[in-house]
């Protein structure tokens, strides 16, 4: 969900600007999963530019006031979340800890990492959600931990239905600082694609399994 439009077109250039989302509708990449997609999504890139990683970190802190309040602590996700949750739990000057995506193997076996306690409020930090599979582990992680998850925040979603479906499923309200929508807008109007490119574009979102077969 998009709190502010003026600020998700913001965070849109600038991810297009530094390359961290590039779009390659007549080059498709290949994910993981198989699915061809004309869109590949690296928000780590963000960390390198101090005015961007600025900007994002006291957006999230913004959103994460307006939508929740002052959490008692801020929960990365690993890998993605990590860097930018700790950078949000310093600008809000609450305690940080974060989430693997399973327990360790030796040592303490801990699968949350850092100091909290039962009951305590927390937000949970993402820097990207497609399916939002694993950041929902990590909800449950922190919710079988005995923290009250207040929601979560990221910076990009790719607006698939199926996500929607899995957090709302899970009783976990999620937000984000730009999304699909306003990534193509802004592209468009920046002239990284054409309006044929956008066709495209969109018919991939509505079904991304089944496109470039």
């Amino acid at each position: 969900m998009i709190i502010n439009n003026d600020r998700a077109l913001k965070v849109a250039e600038f991810l297009l600007q530094i390359k961290a989302i590039k779009l390659q509708p007549t080059n498709p990449f290949t994910w993981a999963s198989g699915w061809k997609s004309p869109i590949y999504c690296d928000n780590r890139k963000t960390l390198s530019y101090p005015a961007i990683r600025t900007y994002l970190r006291q957006a999230y802190s913004e959103v994460i006031i307006e939508k929740y309040g002052t959490p008692d602590v801020i929960a990365g996700v690993a890998t993605g979340g990590i860097a930018h949750g700790a950078l949000v739990a310093q600008e809000l000057g609450i305690p940080f800890i974060y989430v693997r995506s399973a327990s360790k193997g030796h040592g303490l076996g801990n699968q949350i990492e850092g100091y909290f306690e039962a009951g305590q409020k927390v937000v949970v930090i993402e820097d990207l959600i497609s399916t939002g599979g694993s950041s929902l582990q990590a909800v449950a992680a922190l919710r079988e931990a005995g923290l009250e998850v207040k929601g979560l925040v990221s910076i990009f979603t790719y607006d698939f239905e199926v996500a929607k479906n899995n957090f709302s499923e899970a009783n976990c309200s999620f937000e984000t600082l730009t999304d699909y929508h306003s990534l193509i807008e802004k592209a468009v109007a920046l002239d990284y694609v054409s309006e044929k490119d956008m066709e495209s574009l969109q018919a991939w979102r509505e079904n991304p399994s089944e496109w470039g077969k």
